[in-house]
């Protein structure tokens, strides 16, 4: 008999293995930093994140999460664990924490994460309810700029303003530039009537939240321009960097449309459909409930970001 013939009578193929006998799926693609030497000193400097012992830390988390949560439906991948140990300057517990919140999170406010990506939500994208600024502020903060003049109630209700948020903060703690950096949110309350301003009253906040830090301003854009330079700013907040462009950023998440469809449009396997119920931090259930959906935004992103 020939070589061949032998080879192939001796080597079944992988269609005939059993499946205890199938080959393992391959491992994910191996971390590689993307951080500037300057970022890596920042995020040495103000997250205690050591670049040596990087990948020690994540195992640590990872194994933290089979231990304690084995049915947890989650990315388990360095980059997606990197995300919850910088928001929480390593700490394995707290990070931990944050992690099991992002899920309850996600799995207790169906009406806002099911489904969520960027085609689902033309509507609010093209009213210019919310937008990044092409520019960075002096640390290297993105602007997330939330214009609420710009719902009209009658054409959506406000969960969808709160999809286009998270949709956003989403896209952008992708980038580990923003993970160390952080993220600004910018809430223009010009001409915005009291009804509509009583609403969005929960971001009605100056503080670092985790990632993010809140800005509120009105007509008088003195205060504004104290936390954040004309240079970044549109000229609608009497800035000197041109009209405000809201067609761009659409464009970033409209081309991101695969990965939202991965990331949030798939089936929660029933095995940990109960961690809304079960894990969600006191209070957070109530208020992701109640009426004003603002008010529930605000406690998720505490919890979240």
């Amino acid at each position: 008999m020939s070589e061949e013939s032998d080879s192939l009578r001796t080597s079944p193929s992988v269609a005939s293995l059993s499946e205890n006998e199938l080959p393992p799926p391959p491992e994910p693609p191996g971390y590689v930093c993307s951080l500037t030497e300057e970022l890596v000193t920042k995020a040495r400097e103000e997250l205690q994140e050591k670049p040596e012992w990087r990948l020690r830390d994540v195992q640590a988390l990872r194994d933290m999460v089979r231990k304690e949560y084995p049915n947890l439906s989650t990315s388990l991948d360095d980059a997606f664990l990197l995300r919850f140990l910088r928001a929480r300057k390593f700490d394995y517990d707290r990070a931990l924490q944050l992690l099991i919140n992002y899920h309850s999170c996600r799995r207790s406010w169906p009406e806002v994460f099911n489904n969520l990506k960027p085609s689902a939500l033309k509507d609010v994208l093209a009213s210019g309810f919310l937008t990044v600024l092409p520019h960075t502020d002096p640390r290297g903060c993105h602007v997330v700029c939330i214009r609420p003049d710009r719902w009209i109630p009658s054409n959506y209700p406000i969960t969808e303003n709160i999809r286009a948020i998270y949709l956003t903060l989403e896209k952008l703690i992708q980038s580990e530039e923003t993970q160390v950096n952080g993220i600004v949110i910018l809430a223009d309350y010009k001409g915005v009537s009291l009804s509509k301003a009583s609403h969005f009253g929960p971001f009605i906040a100056k503080k670092v939240i985790g990632i993010l830090q809140f800005f509120l301003h009105g007509s008088d854009l003195n205060s504004l321009h104290a936390n954040l330079p004309r240079s970044i700013l549109p000229k609608e907040y009497g800035g000197t960097a041109g009209e405000l462009d809201t067609a761009t950023w659409n464009a970033v998440l409209l081309a991101s449309e695969d990965d939202f469809v991965k990331e949030f449009c798939q089936p929660v396997p029933a095995c940990d459909s109960i961690l809304g119920q079960t894990l969600l931090p006191e209070g957070l259930a109530s208020d992701a409930q109640c009426d004003d959906s603002l008010r529930a935004a605000k406690s998720q992103l505490y919890s979240c970001y």
